[in-house]
């Protein structure tokens, strides 16, 4: 039997648009917010509030690990929980070339609908537009996400010349299988996105001692780094050794000539930490599955600059990553 295909009329705001909605957005989305279907969602919350916005372009949209539309929740609940607040509520809003498969259309919110009920997150309204496929041929997704607010993690003042650097994961797996994915590589070992859900770190945290968060997506750790330092006046000393990543993903970095601290990650975070607190910290961090692989791997210091000390004694400097290594990466 023939594949449905998606057409402009999905987009029309008439039948299909209704059906669509019925069928497929609230299959996989629905709640009692949502269901009331009007032009903005009525959300009952006490307290301070986070609220986050993206859009996501990755190509291809079906990766190892995960898709566009996992990859949609988990960045923007993971935005919200750096900034220091527990994940409440998302928008999903898709743009879909015409003549892009209807079914492959539904696994994107089936995999959004998955990881929205895994973060513990209600996705409340949202959009959907068809455009003409021409130079484009898989869907965008755009995502806004409010949170409640725990404790503000996007201070620059509150960081310090001493304080410790916690990495929650290993580095540059998502760049990496993205770009094996779409140059058909033909590796030994299949590469997996590290897309998840960065909040879990945080809840077993309970936040004290954390100052400063940041997940290390485009630019990865190194823009990272560098924004913290032409923020605050201050740098960084890093450990490369201590720095998590796996055997597979530091040779195709090797093998394609690219460094690994300016690749893009999707469940990873860097942590600015009280020094006197980071060993208990860190060991919470690795308490749960998402920052098993955590490690302490540097500190913050008085000179302005990035500095990454090499396995053999040297020192060299990270510079901010300059244009788009990878385009559509996330």
């Amino acid at each position: 039997m023939e594949d449905k295909k998606i057409t402009s009329a999905l987009g029309s705001g008439g039948k299909s648009t209704n059906d669509f909605v019925k069928d497929i957005i609230c299959k996989y989305f629905g709640n009692s917010i949502l269901e009331n279907l009007g032009d903005a969602a009525y959300l009952d919350i006490n307290g301070e509030l986070s609220f986050s916005t993206d859009s996501f372009v990755v190509e291809p949209e079906f990766f190892p690990g995960g898709d566009i539309g996992k990859l949609a929740v988990y960045g923007t609940c993971n935005d919200l929980s750096v900034s220091g607040a527990k994940p409440k509520f998302l928008s999903f809003s898709l743009i879909v070339p015409e003549g892009y498969k209807f079914s492959d259309t539904e696994k994107i919110v089936a995999s959004a609908g998955a990881a929205a009920e895994e973060a513990g997150v209600q996705i409340v309204c949202g959009d959907t537009k068809v455009i003409s496929a021409s130079g484009l041929k898989s869907p965008l997704v755009n995502t806004a996400g409010l949170g409640i607010l725990k404790k503000k993690l996007n201070d620059y003042g509150k960081i310090k010349a001493g304080d410790k650097i916690i990495l929650t994961s290993d580095i540059a797996r998502h760049g990496m299988c993205i770009v094996s994915k779409r140059e058909g590589l033909n590796i030994e070992s299949e590469i997996e996105s590290d897309c998840a859900d960065l909040n879990p770190i945080f809840e077993v945290s309970g936040y004290k001692g954390v100052k400063f968060a940041r997940d290390a997506t485009r630019g990865g750790v190194a823009a990272v780094l560098n924004e913290i330092s032409d923020k605050t006046g201050l740098g960084f000393l890093i450990d490369e050794a201590e720095i998590p990543m796996r055997e597979d993903v530091k040779y195709l970095c090797e093998f394609l000539g690219f460094d690994p601290l300016s690749v893009a990650n999707e469940g990873a975070a860097l942590l600015i930490v009280e020094s006197a607190l980071s060993s208990k910290i860190l060991d919470k961090i690795k308490s749960v599955k998402v920052g098993a692989d955590a490690a302490l791997i540097g500190e913050v210091c008085s000179e302005n600059k990035v500095m990454l000390k090499t396995p053999i004694g040297g020192i060299r400097n990270v510079e901010m990553p300059v244009g788009e290594l990878l385009p559509r990466i996330c």
